[in-house]
């Protein structure tokens, strides 16, 4: 359900602004879309599993107002990144 580090570190590297960037909404929005996909198939085959379905929301909250905030400060980069990632909005 969670993912590795490594796969962590790939996704700050493939979405960072810079060097040592690891907190700009880019990276929090890419590892946040990794956590929910890895959730929703861990649900596809635990219906009754509650308590996760709770976090996934939870999650999916959460970057709807990062993705929010980003639109709001540069609509461009809001932009590239839902392309990039594949979301729908």
């Amino acid at each position: 359900m969670s993912i590795t580090p490594e796969r962590k570190q790939e996704l700050i590297k493939e979405y960072s602004r810079g060097e040592a960037d690891t907190g700009s909404p880019e990276v929090q929005v890419s590892i946040l879309t990794e956590r929910i996909s890895n959730l929703t198939e861990h649900l596809k085959s635990h219906k009754k599993d509650f308590h996760s379905r709770r976090g996934l929301l939870v999650m999916v909250g959460q970057r709807r107002r990062l993705l929010d905030y980003l639109k709001k400060k540069d609509n461009s980069r809001y932009a590239t990144l839902i392309e990039r990632l594949g979301l729908r909005r």
